[in-house]
């Protein structure tokens, strides 16, 4: 893929060379082909493969902490055919090894039953992390099952003063904590957990983006950070180990092994991919990892055609607001309205369809067909959207319908006679079989091309999490502990093999978006599943955009952006915006603002505006599109307040060192008792001058220093409770003091 050049990018080029020569060059080669260091403008990092066994021998930032790990990869001892476990040994075959400019591949082979192991690394970009994978190959001639293989195992020398951060997915509203700062200290042992579709439980963790950040808080030298590029059911494990030679912290990343226990079929000349893992070492605090790994995530994961469209992140009106009731009439209204306000998308929500499986146009809402609509957004100069529940199964009967009776064979277990679907979800069918994924991509590529779509949006419960058929691809389940749950309209299914099946439908689900992405490379997908249930780096690889959360008030909006801004890029971060009390002018600036910080997406009547509403949005959007959109895209972000609480002040602040430009979007919460407040910026330079514009004029413009900015801090004054201001920051040239800027 290639890499997108942005300010925050590096210029160093990768470089991989290795030990155990006088002289050491690309491409050059160790006579024995067992030790290896990939260096980048980042990072660092030196490899050992031993007879058995393979290592990440030590990670270190340039010029910076050397992190050593303790730990050799354990390499999978067993596995199982005809109901008998067989042991393993695995021997290094050094012939077999790939050493090129970006990859490291040591390769180990076990003779009886004949398996052959791949042990990779690469650097996909001149900056960031490495990415890692294990790919193991049946070569034995039957069919085995294999235990669980984990992503990346690590034992990293630690040290007193670290600190743990993770962060919470938005899943249906965020959270009072949202994010998690924690001391390692004696004890620690953390568990995060992901999956495709995020059930707050009572009394349980809340699942993670699937990331864990681990820093020096004592002595500010940065830190490491490691994550999975998958969205099936995930586990990220952090211990700490205290020994006589001091501590060291256990990691693992990968499957989650639970309920289990796990196994999954290797069938013959079939080969298992653990999900790519990733790591990286950055200076500083939390912020330190964002700013390398959102640019990295853009890169490398991200759809370069999508990046390099001026006009991403898309501004757009969204019909749910009326929830259901939406029509032919509404649409072609909504859609008259986006263009007057200047939005560039009309985005049609839920209520379209005949029924749950049935994407169909329902003929008494939209007698000419979805067709035209398209036609009316793209006349209009805007882009169309739908929502679409493709992976549900209803009870319609029409030709077309995906009905749960037909299709019983693939869902997850059989359906009451007398079932009936909630409004707009129904029961999931198993994208792991073969013929269920192949029904799935017909339907989409059917829906993209006969209504004409810019993009999709797909939600609900899109990949099964457990499944108590036996003659589906993935392992079979344990029904003595199988149990069915039911929530938010679905059924699930809890069994021994629920990670297996993930694994196997979101690989099917990933195929079916690559097919689409080839067919249609301008076509924007954005990942819902009930707001935010759905977000990690798999998601981010195969869509556009994130809905961040199901609660769209500005609180629940800051909330949500504020925790997944610390991981993923701006610009992928939806939030709805959606109907509040707004009595005055500054209330309604501060509703568009708190949902303005990455992608906007309107989802309120917008005729009932008082005329000066309507001029207040439509300058807000002017504004979004000439100054903010590129530093969105573009810019450092850095969280400078705590998080919002709805009562006190809080910012993010983006700053792009190339433009020598950023915005401060500051809001004043409920507090009737704090007119003023200071922030403390980051990323600025302390010997330059910034001129600062505060854009509704809430004090004079002026000029400060970097280092004030970022020591006494940007104070910023708003009279109204639940009111905002963006104050723009600007280096100045020396002729600063006369108002003259670059």
């Amino acid at each position: 893929m290639p890499i997108l050049s942005q300010t925050a990018f590096k210029c160093a080029a990768v470089v991989l060379c290795f030990l155990g020569l006088a002289v050491a060059g690309v491409g050059a080669q160790s006579p024995d082909k067992r030790s290896a260091v990939i260096r980048q403008s980042d990072l660092h990092a030196e490899f050992n493969a031993g007879a058995e066994f393979p290592r990440l021998v030590s990670i270190a930032a340039v010029d910076g902490r050397v992190w050593e790990n303790a730990g050799e990869e354990s390499l999978p001892a067993s596995v199982e055919a005809d109901g008998a476990s067989i042991a393993l040994t695995w021997l290094l075959k050094p012939a077999l090894t790939v050493m090129d400019a970006h990859t490291l591949e040591f390769v180990y082979e076990c003779a009886t039953p004949h398996l052959r192991l791949r042990w990779r690394w690469e650097s996909r970009a001149e900056f960031g992390p490495l990415e890692h994978r294990i790919t193991i190959e049946n070569l034995s001639g039957r069919e085995l099952w294999l235990p669980l293989v984990d992503s990346l195992q690590l034992e990293l020398r630690g040290g007193d003063g670290l600190r743990h951060f993770s962060v919470e997915k938005g899943a249906d509203t965020p959270s009072a904590e949202g994010v998690h700062d924690i001391e390692v200290s004696k004890g620690f042992d953390w568990i995060g957990r992901s999956s495709t579709y995020a059930r707050p439980m009572p009394g349980e963790a809340r699942e993670i983006i699937p990331i864990e950040v681990v820093y020096d808080a004592a002595n500010n030298k940065g830190g490491w950070y490691a994550g999975l590029e998958f969205s099936g059911r995930t586990r990220i494990r952090l211990k700490r180990v205290d020994d006589a030679s001091g501590n060291k912290l256990e990691t693992r990343l990968g499957l989650n092994p639970e309920p289990g226990p796990y196994k999954t079929r290797l069938a013959v000349d079939g080969s298992f991919e653990t999900p790519t893992a990733f790591i990286g070492v950055f200076r500083g605090r939390p912020d330190g990892a964002g700013n390398q790994l959102r640019p990295w995530v853009r890169a490398v994961l991200g759809n370069q055609k999508t990046w390099a469209d001026p006009q991403y992140p898309v501004l757009v009106n969204n019909s749910w607001g009326s929830g259901m009731q939406v029509d032919e009439a509404l649409a072609l209204r909504m859609i008259g309205e986006s263009k007057e306000l200047g939005l560039e998308m009309f985005h049609m929500d839920a209520g379209w369809f005949r029924g749950v499986g049935d994407w169909y146009p329902d003929p008494t809402k939209f007698p000419r067909g979805l067709g035209a609509i398209a036609d009316a957004a793209h006349k209009a100069g805007l882009r169309f959207g739908l929502w679409v529940d493709w992976a549900q199964a209803g009870v319609n009967t029409e030709p077309g319908a995906l009905n749960v009776m037909k299709v019983e064979p693939w869902l997850s277990h059989d359906v009451a006679a007398d079932w009936k679907p909630e409004e707009f979800k129904g029961q999931t069918i198993d994208l792991g079989v073969t013929a269920a994924r192949d029904y799935a991509a017909g339907e989409l590529k059917r829906i993209v091309e006969s209504y004409h779509l810019d993009m999709l949006e797909h939600d609900g419960y899109l990949v099964m999490e457990g499944c108590l058929r036996e003659n589906h691809p993935h392992a079979p389940p344990n029904r003595s502990t199988a149990r069915t749950d039911h929530d938010s309209g679905f059924d699930f299914v809890v069994a021994s093999n629920s990670t297996d099946v993930s694994d196997h439908a979101v690989r099917a689900y990933y195929k079916i978006y690559e097919q689409l992405r080839r067919d249609h490379p301008g076509l924007l997908f954005e990942i819902c599943n009930d707001g935010g249930r759905m977000m990690d780096f798999g998601s981010a690889a195969h869509g556009d955009y994130f809905s961040i959360t199901d609660t769209y008030d500005p609180l629940s909006n800051r909330r949500a952006f504020f925790d997944t801004s610390y991981v993923l890029p701006a610009a992928m971060l939806e939030s709805y915006v959606e109907k509040w009390p707004t009595p005055r002018i500054e209330n309604f600036r501060y509703m568009l603002r708190s949902g303005m910080m990455g992608w906007t997406s309107i989802m309120l009547d917008t005729t009932a505006w008082t005329a000066e509403q309507h001029e207040a949005a439509r300058a807000a959007i002017a504004l979004y599109k000439s100054e903010l959109r590129p530093l969105i895209r573009d810019a450092q972000l850095f969280h400078v307040s705590a998080r919002p609480d709805g009562v006190h002040w809080d910012a993010i602040e983006y700053w792009d060192p190339k433009r020598e430009k950023g915005v401060v979007f500051a809001f004043r919460g409920s507090t009737v008792d704090e007119a003023a407040h200071k922030f403390q910026l980051a990323g600025l330079t302390a010997s330059a001058r910034y001129k600062l514009h505060f854009e509704d004029g809430s004090s004079r413009d002026r000029v400060a220093s970097g280092a004030d900015l970022m020591s006494a801090g940007l104070v910023v004054e708003l009279n109204q409770p639940n009111s905002s201001e963006l104050v723009f920051i600007e280096e100045a040239s020396e002729k600063a003091n006369g108002g003259k800027s670059r």
